[in-house]
């Protein structure tokens, strides 16, 4: 990881940035003829960054507003959406930098190289802060030693989650479209959420449904999280042992769930290819918005025999989400590009051109908040945000509102470091 001082601002007081291979954190865009660029995707990040901060951090998990939590099974809400943003704009952010790269002079075995370099230090990222603080902590061990809490650690630690799913979608996305033309993306991205359909849909499994045990077509048990066929395979390569302890059987994040994930990058990569063309600017909006329109009617129309669902990741999830993205940075596109209205986006700005700082720091603080730090409260051991929560927020408003405000705090904390280091034109980059 490495810092980065910026060059001087431009007359609206945005920083011109390069794009390099990485893409999760370098999000200024340049357009595609001579000084030409994007603010809208720092922009469109910075929403979507803002937005993580604020679902992932209630007062407490008892109180929350249904939008800001995630769907049950089956379904979507506002949240759902958050992830398959960042992925989208994982794919975006590749092509243009790939393409700038190569315009530099970079050779594709060089290009290779830094992919492959960049997405596994996102994956080692990730998986240091699933293992952090790298002992067990809590009373599950509570007379053993601080070697064997480490090791107990090493053993339950998840393997997968968001970062090391980023870094395993960029690196297989880049690749898979490094020297490849669009008609063979398209191709590709059809083997992919097609062939991922007809595998959750027609292998047939052993599984119990309503009670019964028996062998069902895999269809039958999309409605069973434990029994279908990503959560088979994620018990089968990554082991109890090394999966969310939220879902117990299954992980959100699994390697079968991981393929069609790659198809919502692709996604981005075929959209970012489209904002680069030599085209007037409201042409390529007026497209990425029909575009984003067209994929989330088929995505619900998909919804019909493969239900949107962001556990499994679907393949109607990933075209109703990616068709979401779309028209949403086009209306970002059409406001601040178009009419250049770019009063209300510096914070958001500011949001997106950290947002390493804000994922890693927010999880390690949260962490540290919500399960070790503990103070005497109530004649007991309790964790500070318990009592954050309990004496600024909960005495003054109704629980649901009290864990907003928490969390909209939690948010404003954020944006004040990240304001700090942005003053300072300090950017962290893989």
């Amino acid at each position: 990881m490495s810092t980065m001082v910026q060059p001087p601002v431009d007359r609206n007081g945005y920083e011109p940035r390069s794009h390099d291979a990485a893409s999760i954190t370098s999000t200024v865009a340049p357009r595609p003829t001579g000084r030409e660029r994007l603010i809208s995707l720092d922009v469109f990040r910075g929403l979507t960054v803002a937005g993580m901060l604020l679902v992932n951090n209630p007062g407490t998990w008892d109180a929350i507003y249904s939008p800001l939590e995630h769907a049950t099974w089956n379904g979507w809400t506002p949240t759902d959406v958050i992830f398959p943003f960042f992925l989208f704009i994982v794919g975006i952010t590749t092509h243009l930098s790939l393409n700038a790269r190569r315009a530099r002079g970079d050779a594709d075995a060089t290009l290779v190289k830094q992919i492959i370099r960049r997405g596994a230090i996102i994956f080692l990222l990730g998986f240091l802060m699933a293992a952090f603080p790298f002992y067990q902590y809590g009373d599950i061990l509570p007379h053993a030693s601080l070697l064997e809490k480490i090791v107990y650690r090493a053993q339950h630690v998840r393997i997968l989650g968001v970062l090391p799913r980023i870094g395993l979608v960029y690196i297989c996305a880049a690749l898979l479209t490094l020297r490849t033309n669009l008609k063979q993306q398209i191709i590709i991205l059809a083997a992919l959420l097609y062939g991922y359909w007809f595998a959750m849909t027609l292998i047939p499994l052993n599984g119990t449904l309503n009670g019964v045990p028996g062998h069902y077509l895999g269809s039958e048990l999309l409605n069973s999280p434990s029994e279908t066929l990503a959560a088979h395979l994620d018990r089968a390569i990554l082991g109890l042992n090394h999966i969310w302890t939220g879902s117990v059987t299954f992980d959100p994040e699994g390697p079968m769930s991981t393929i069609p994930a790659i198809g919502t990058s692709i996604l981005g990569v075929i959209a970012g290819r489209w904002i680069s063309q030599p085209r007037p600017l409201i042409e390529r909006i007026a497209g990425l918005f029909a575009a984003g329109c067209l994929a989330m009617v088929v995505g619900l129309m998909w919804n019909w025999s493969f239900p949107i669902n962001k556990n499994l990741w679907t393949s109607s999830y990933v075209m109703f989400t990616a068709g979401m993205a779309c028209a949403s940075l086009a209306t970002i596109m059409w406001i601040v590009e178009e009419y250049n209205v770019r009063w209300w986006t510096k914070p958001f700005v500011i949001y997106g051109v950290n947002p390493i700082v804000a994922f890693v720091g927010s999880g390690v603080l949260a962490r540290c908040i919500y399960t070790l730090w503990k103070v005497p409260y109530q004649g007991k051991p309790t964790p500070m945000e318990i009592v954050i929560f309990s004496e600024v927020f909960a005495p003054f408003m109704e629980p649901k509102n009290a864990s907003l405000a928490m969390a909209f705090v939690t948010v404003l904390f954020w944006f004040a470091i990240l304001t700090w280091m942005y003053r300072r034109k300090i950017f962290l980059k893989v």
